[in-house]
Order: structure tokens, then sequence, then C-alpha cells
């Protein structure tokens, strides 16, 4: 069975091959997130604590969290579950596939494990070097974190901690940082006070538009109640003067 040992704080990994069964029959029957002491593969790991993260099987079938078995399984899957992409799919399509539970066997192939207590000895290549980190962060928020800051400071300056130079193919020198996401500049707030204002601005307009519109409404209301009054009174005289000169006739 092949180990991947990872050391987070060097950002090293390194991965061990080992036949011997009684090196690893304390990693048999544990779950997913299990601790387990390091001293059984060996005198050099004495005082280390490994964390189970996951493993494959020979097959490639990767272990799911949950699933309380040392075996395959065909579990029933909605687009982003773990082991299932969902890519291309139609929407609420489920699909049956494979996974390894969550419990450690023999017949994986790998076993992924990260180094949770550091023991006496290093370990060449894990935790005796340090490498940088390739990438930082890109947020902001996550910037700040990384370093510590407080608002006030300029998030800019530290993005070049972590910038990367390289030569290109033609023998031109470049170098790369990571583009601030969610960076809060007088540009962006400038934008968001123009943003309020029109938003504002169009609402007063709606309100003033509205209120004219029913003033008109009013004043129409107002023209076509007196045309029909005066249509009335017209048709009220009208009839009134032909029952006047029918009385007026002089009868045959």
């Amino acid at each position: 069975m092949k180990l991947n040992i990872a050391y987070p704080p060097t950002g090293c990994q390194k991965k061990l091959e080992i036949d011997d069964d009684s090196k690893l029959r304390a990693f048999f029957d544990k779950r997913v997130a299990a601790e387990v002491e390091g001293e059984a593969l060996g005198e050099e790991f004495k005082g280390y604590i490994f964390k189970i993260m996951g493993g494959q099987d020979k097959q490639g079938f990767a272990m799911k969290q949950g699933v309380l078995t040392n075996t395959r399984v065909r579990l029933l899957m909605s687009p982003g579950d773990q082991g299932f992409r969902g890519y291309g799919r139609r929407d609420g399509e489920r699909r049956r596939k494979s996974v390894r539970g969550c419990i450690v066997s023999t017949d994986l192939s790998v076993l992924n494990l990260v180094i949770v207590k550091k023991g006496e000895q290093e370990l060449p290549g894990l935790t005796d070097e340090e490498k940088p980190r390739m990438r930082g962060p890109k947020r902001a928020s996550k910037i700040r974190k990384l370093f510590n800051l407080t608002k006030d400071d300029d998030v800019r300056k530290y993005v070049n901690t972590y910038r990367r130079s390289f030569e290109t193919k033609a023998g031109k020198k470049h170098s790369k940082a990571p583009k601030i996401q969610r960076l809060i500049t007088p540009l962006t707030l400038q934008r968001k006070r123009r943003l309020a204002s029109l938003k504002k601005a169009g609402l007063e307009k709606s309100k003033s538009q509205a209120a004219d519109y029913h003033k008109l409404l009013v004043q129409r209301l107002k023209e076509q109640r007196e045309r029909r009054s005066e249509s009335l009174a017209k048709k009220r005289a009208l009839r009134q003067a032909s029952v006047a000169s029918k009385d007026a006739a002089p009868a045959k």
C-alpha cells in the first residue's frame, strides 16, 4: 500500500510504499478523519500522529465519508455530491455511482495521511525543508487574514511577497502576481456612490412622473364628467323643448 503523507506547515508531501501488513495493521478498520499513532510504521515516526484524509482502492474508486463499510457500494447520487461531478447532466438527474466506504481495508492501494503532531525526529523531504507557496490567496479579506492586516493597511503591497518571476521562450523576463478580488478602492466607492445617486434619481423621477400622471388623470376625468354633464343638460333641454312644443300646438 502507498501512503501519501503531507505536512501542511512546510507544504511538503512524501510518498511511501509499505508492503508489510504488520506495519499497516494500525490503520485497518479505522475511519476517515481518525487519528493514528505513527510509531507503528517505524522508529523514525515515533511521536508522530497521522490523520486519515481518504484514499483509493486498486480500481481507482475514492473513499467517501459517511459510508460505514470497508467495501465498495453503489450509491444514488445527484450533481454536486462527492464522487459525482454531474457536468452535462439534466437538472435534477441522479445516477448510481460506485464509491469505496470510509473504513480502511486491505483493498486500498493509496491512503492519504496528514501529520497532525510532529514527532521527535525530522523526516527527510517532509519536515526538514520548507517549500514556498506557489500561489497565494486572491481575495482581499483572505490576504488580510494571511498577513494579519487591518482594514487601514494597503493589501496591494503584500501581494508582491508571492510574486512569481519567470522567463519566456523568447528570453524575456516576466513577473506575475494574482489580481486582487473584492478590493475596495476610491474608484469602487465612487462607482458605488454614482449607482446610488442614479438609483435615487430614478426613484424621484418615477415618483414625479406618477404624480404628474395622477394629476393628468384627475383632470381628464373631471373634463369627461363635465362633458357628460353638458351633453346630459343639452339632451334634457331638447326634451323639455320638444314637450313644450307639443303642448303648445293646437289640437285639430
